[in-house]
């Protein structure tokens, strides 16, 4: 959801072709699609995530990243960990945006856990772009 969200909030800045946007899973099963849940809550917000399919984290990603944005503390010290010489460049989402805590995980919830969480999402990807935009 948060790649979609991203890639929305992009287009919408005009700024789509200048920044690559990539999710990858700390826990991942590569080509595993979205959830249903995901599906609909992400189509209520304009993003198609029906040809989603999931990306297992790898130290190799992690490396080609500018920037490596977490959704909770405990998936930065993975990330730190897989790739350890990473810290400088990565971020939970909260951390960079300045505000918030961790993002809660929706997998298996209801269809309102995840829309609190896209809500979640959506706003502090919006402070974050506010904040790599207008440098």
């Amino acid at each position: 959801m948060a790649e979609a969200l991203v890639r929305k909030a992009l287009i919408a800045r005009g700024k789509d072709p200048e920044i690559q946007v990539f999710s990858a899973g700390t826990a991942a099963l590569p080509n595993a699609g979205a959830s249903e849940e995901a599906v609909a809550v992400m189509q209520e917000m304009g993003a198609d995530l029906r040809q989603h399919k999931a990306v297992l984290l790898t130290p190799q990603v992690i490396e080609e990243a500018d920037l490596v944005l977490t959704m909770t503390n405990a998936h930065k010290e993975h990330v730190e960990q897989l790739l350890p010489d990473s810290e400088n460049k990565v971020f939970s989402l909260a951390e960079f945006a300045g505000r918030g805590a961790d993002i809660v995980d929706p997998f298996g919830r209801s269809v309102e856990v995840y829309r609190q969480c896209a809500a979640d999402l959506r706003y502090l990807i919006d402070l974050v772009l506010d904040k790599l935009l207008e440098s």
